[in-house]
Parts: structure tokens; sequence; C-alpha cells
């Protein structure tokens, strides 16, 4: 690196993995410390922690990646800052294309598989200076909440190794809590970024439909569940990332046109008289592992104490209608993603059972069922709009389970209750896909056996600020999340 070049108060390696992200991008921006220190930083703590869970693959050359780093900080002497991205290592979640990258899906037919494009959010990442250091581990075509596959194995929770890391952005939410990364991307179908947050203590955000183009795919009509979006330590980070993700491409005709600079106003706000629909276990319709219910009740309080006033609420609608509404339009979309798969017998040998099952039960589906379905979709989202006409925001619990065994494909029983397919333990994940609202993850403390659970923060139709600020005043009232794992 050239004198000019050099940083005017170098930290040392450690200090600058404790940054937060915001604080990093500020001190690269000063050049208070290089691009250069920032990525072998970095990958110290990837080689520090990554081998005991992990989280990252497919790490990329270290020559390569050093040489970039150098050229971002020769721009950055020249006056060229590129963005709050610049010099920040990022491990793009591999279930989506990232040009130059292998991209496996988690799934054997692809391992090896070197993609040429990127997906829109990392297009966007990389041309704000982010250096992409690995892939963050996904199970298999992004299928269940836990991240496993027969490409690069488990990964393993960042506060107990032996349990789940959840999924499908398991890799993406376990390097944030052991600071091998200092902000994630991640996608959500049912729950993906949710799941992991909740599994490891920190903040994971499902965008609103449309607020973060999601793709290029082969179809991008009828795609309206999976949505991309960040995962932070705090909310002033992840909104920081979600400025740059967000935003209208054309590419994409269900992305929206908005201004991504509005998640960098303020975050406070004054919440005293917020009304919060809880929804609970739905009066009893949801199971959930002993003690779990009760634990998300108890960090009710931090809310209280903010000035939010918080109801009990149950929406009157078949719940059980809406469970079969949502597996029948899911095992649709997942069926024509991956039929090209399925119909070549020497790449279905390589599935995994549930996603055989899957795009099986999808095939099966009849136009009628797709519409019926559609139609349950339709009036559960006028049900929610109801709602949002007595409460400003919707609350309950981000996971029916605590991290489970890791040895486990999936939770087949919840208390007495048995599981009836692979994802039925996500049910409280589908509540805000199906209506394409925001829904934000938040910690809400820690079991006796030192396992974290979640609050699912739903906000209004293209509410993702407003849920941001709440999550935000949430952060700063309880400090749940300041709360470090024992592997650091």
């Amino acid at each position: 690196m050239n004198d000019s070049s050099q940083p005017r108060d170098a930290t040392r390696n450690s200090d600058i993995t404790e940054l937060s992200a915001i604080g990093l991008s500020r001190a690269i921006r000063e050049r208070k410390v290089s691009c250069l220190e920032t990525l072998n930083a970095f990958l110290e703590q990837i080689d520090l922690h990554n081998p005991r869970v992990n989280a990252i693959v497919a790490m990329q050359d270290r020559d390569a990646l050093q040489g970039l780093a150098r050229e971002l900080d020769d721009r950055l002497s020249r006056g060229q800052w590129l963005g709050p991205l610049h010099g920040f290592p990022q491990a793009p979640k591999d279930i989506a294309p990232a040009a130059g990258m292998v991209t496996t899906k988690g799934c054997p037919v692809f391992k090896g598989n070197v993609t040429h494009t990127d997906a829109v959010i990392f297009e966007r990442m990389r041309r704000g200076g982010a250096l992409f250091v690995g892939r963050s581990n996904s199970p298999e075509l992004g299928l269940g909440g836990h991240t496993y596959n027969n490409v690069y194995g488990t990964t393993y929770n960042a506060f107990e190794p032996t349990r789940s890391a959840g999924g499908s952005s398991g890799g993406a939410a376990v390097a944030l809590v052991l600071h091998m990364l200092p902000v994630a991307d991640g996608t959500d179908m049912m729950g993906s970024l949710r799941t992991p947050a909740a599994f490891n203590n920190i903040y994971g955000l499902r965008t609103s439909l449309g607020c973060v183009p999601h793709g290029p795919t082969d179809e991008i009509f009828l795609q309206q569940f999976s949505v991309s979006g960040p995962m932070a330590r705090n909310i002033p980070d992840m909104a920081m990332l979600l400025a740059v993700q967000a935003g209208r491409d054309p590419r994409l005709p269900l992305s929206r046109e908005l201004d991504p600079s509005e998640f960098l106003a303020p975050l406070e706000r004054d919440f005293k008289g917020c009304r919060i629909g809880w929804l609970g276990d739905l009066n009893g319709h949801l199971a959930f592992e002993p003690g779990l219910l009760e634990l998300c009740e108890t960090a009710l309080k931090t809310l209280r104490d903010i000035g939010c006033e918080i109801e009990v609420v149950t929406p009157s609608f078949g719940f059980e209608k809406l469970w079969h509404a949502w597996i029948d339009l899911r095992s649709h979309s997942v069926a024509g993603n991956n039929f090209a798969l399925y119909d070549d017998p020497a790449k279905r040998a390589q599935l995994k059972p549930e996603a055989v099952w899957e795009i099986e039960r999808g095939l099966k589906l009849s136009g009628k069922d797709i519409y019926s379905a559609s139609a349950v979709r339709s009036a559960w989202y006028q049900t929610l709009l109801s709602l949002f006409a007595q409460y400003d925001f919707l609350l309950m619990p981000t996971s029916q389970v605590f991290p489970f065994d890791a040895r486990k494909h999936w939770p087949e029983q919840i208390g007495e209750r048995k599981m009836d397919t692979y994802h039925r333990w996500m049910e409280t994940t589908i509540y805000a896909t199906m209506a394409g609202l925001p829904a934000l993850s938040m910690p809400a403390g820690f079991n006796g056996d030192g396992l974290p659970a979640a609050l699912q923060l739903i906000g209004r139709p293209h509410g993702d600020f407003g849920v941001l600020q709440l999550g935000h005043a949430y952060d700063q009232a309880g400090g749940h999340s300041l709360i470090r794992s024992p592997l650091l």
C-alpha cells in the first residue's frame, strides 16, 4: 500500500472487528483504519471461529482479496468513497448467484458451479465497495429452517455449538454473532432471516414485498414470497445495510420505487401510546416448546417501559385453512423453481427427501388449487388491514422452539403435538409472509439452558422504517442484543 493511503490512526485487529458497522464505516471513510487492515482483521476472526461453527464456506483467494482491498484504499486516497460498505468484508448467502464465485445452493448437483452474474443485492453491495470473502452457508435449495447440506455440512449455533443455527440464512447469522462479518445479507421465504436471528440473538428483517429487489430469477412476476434483506447486531447497522440494498430495479417488476436514503434518517422516535396487538399463540393454535412463549411475554415489559400499550388479540380467521393455502403456494413455487432438477433422475437422486416431497406435492396441484390458495391469502391480507386500523404494530414469537440438536433435520414434535411436515414447526413465520409485510426478529432473552428466543415485530404494508424505529427503541431500552456469545 502506498504511503498516501496509510491510515492515520491504525487500530488493532481485535478492535476493528468489535466496532459496530456504522463505526467501522466511519473509521474507514476517515482513514483511521485501512480497507486492507479491515480485511485482515476479519480474516483473522474467520480463522479463529469458523472451524468450530462452519458459517462461511467457499473462501476466496486471500492474495486476490488483499489486492482488491489495496485498490479500495487507493480509491479512498483519491477521494473516491463508494458508500457505507466501502472496504467491508461480506459473504453473500450461497443461495443466489454471485459473479465469479461458486454458487451451490447447498445442493450437490451444483457443487463447484461458478456463476457469472450477481443477484441485484450482491451487485449493489459490490458496487458499494464490499469485498466478497466467501459464501455464507445455507440449507439445500434454501429449504428448511436448519442450515445443513451435503456440500459443506452443518452450521452450528453461535451460543451453543451442538445446536442448530436456524436457516436458511444460518451461516450469515452465526458469522455476525462471532464478528466474522460486520453486517450480513439473507433471504426470507418462511423465516429464513428471522429464525436464524432468533436462534443467535441478533436482528433479522424480512423486508416488505418490493422493498429490496429479489432476483433476477427465471420467473419474475409470480414470485412473491422470497425477499432479500439485512441482518445485523443492532438496528442502526441494519438500517445502513438496508439503505444499500433497497430501491427499485427495472429488471424486477415487483420491486418498488422508494428513496433508499430514508433508512438513514434518525431512528429515534417517541413510542408513548403506541398500540401493539399481541398475537401470542393465536389462542392455542400454535404449539410452543415449554418456556418459550412465557419468555417472550416477559420481554414485552421492555416495550411497555418505552410507552407502548399491548393488548392480546386473535384475528378472526381459519388458521388451518391459511396453513394449507400457504403450503400449496409454497410447494407450487418450489416445484416451479426446481422442476428441472427433479425431472432428471440422476439429479433427483441427489436431492434431499424434503426437496423431493415439496416438488412432488407442487406438481400435483391444479390451477384451481393455486387460485383458491391465493384467494385465502388475499382474505388474510384484508384481515390484517382491519387489525392495523386498531393497532400500530402486531407482535408474536419469532420461533416456536429454542435452538434444537444440530444432528436432527427438523423438530418432529413440539410438546405433545407432532409436526405433520418438515416445516410445520416454523408456522409462526408465515403470517407476515402471506401478507407481504415487514417483520423484524428481535432478541427476547435466554432460557435456563442459555438458549435464545425472539419476538417478531410485524409492521403495516411497506412500513419497514417504522419497524426499524420501534426495534431500535426496544434495543436501546432492553439491551438484549448486548449479550455476547460465550465463544467470543
